[in-house]
């Protein structure tokens, strides 16, 4: 997908670069898998205020995705490829030879009409979910499984992917958007292709007022607040404000977070790139 870049007809204009969202086939979502969304605020059931920098924001009602793709075997149209106002990447709508449809998220390169389908025993074409024990060495795969029948929890932002490297036994090994090396259950489901709108990244907002409409609200830096306020707060004149630091004390910028006695660990082969 291309982007837009704004000639400087405004101030919000000047820096602004869009996505020209050429892929979009459909401008409202199907009815009947579309839910209520509410906000908080950041506001706890008493009304305290306890995530900042959070408020306000268009109203969005939620897309319901199908991350398992459970139903093996059995084929799917491709309807639409849709905008989600929740995620990163779009979405495409499928419908199943009964008249089910659902949400899956749209791979790169899937196109209105074509047929997709999951489970063992499927091609490995874009947009079909099989077993990594069925996906050719070298793929590159998305939404991929942790758990068998969990649903797919990784790769699944805009334009990310992982790679299958190898097989040994019960698990297969894969690299992760992260840059992370690790071991998966050869039994978990993972879709073929990258996720769509890999340009995602390249938008610029170009004024604070964008930042208002997706519900973020500004941000004090912790420099400029008083000690009382914040660790890295207080000083004469522009004081740097010390070790980076969390607003309760936690080390930022290289302190890893991570449990070191964590299960999962003797499943990681390479750690994310620093």
């Amino acid at each position: 997908m291309a982007v837009r870049r704004y000639n400087p007809i405004t101030p919000g204009t000047r820096f602004k670069v869009a996505l020209k969202f050429e892929e979009l086939t459909a401008s409202k979502p199907e009815k009947s898998l579309v839910v209520d969304l509410k906000k908080s605020g950041g506001r706890n059931d008493s009304g305290k205020m306890t995530m900042r920098q959070i408020g306000g924001g268009h109203k969005r009602r939620y897309r319901i995705v199908d991350f398992k793709r459970e139903r093996h075997g059995e084929k799917a149209i491709v309807n639409t490829v849709e905008y989600d106002p929740n995620r990163s990447c779009f979405i495409s709508l499928i419908t199943y030879t009964d008249g089910e449809k659902r949400y899956i998220i749209a791979p790169a390169g899937i196109k209105v009409g074509q047929t997709v389908m999951s489970g063992p025993g499927s091609v490995p074409d874009i947009g079909n979910a099989l077993p990594l024990s069925e996906v050719p060495l070298g793929s590159v795969v998305h939404n991929v499984e942790l758990r068998p029948g969990q649903g797919g929890i990784m790769a699944r932002g805009a334009g990310g992917y992982a790679q299958l490297l190898a097989r040994d036994g019960r698990y297969a090994t894969m690299k992760m958007p992260s840059g992370e090396t690790r071991m998966i259950l050869v039994t978990c489901l993972a879709t073929i292709g990258s996720v769509s709108n890999s340009d995602h990244n390249q938008q610029r907002s170009g004024k604070a007022g964008r930042s208002r409409w997706l519900g973020r609200r500004p941000r004090t830096r912790p420099v400029a607040m008083n000690p009382v306020d914040h660790p890295m707060g207080g000083g004469e004149g522009r004081a740097s404000g010390g070790h980076p630091r969390s607003r309760k004390g936690l080390l930022a910028k290289g302190y890893k977070t991570r449990d070191k006695k964590k299960a999962s660990n003797q499943y990681i082969i390479d750690r994310r790139k620093k």
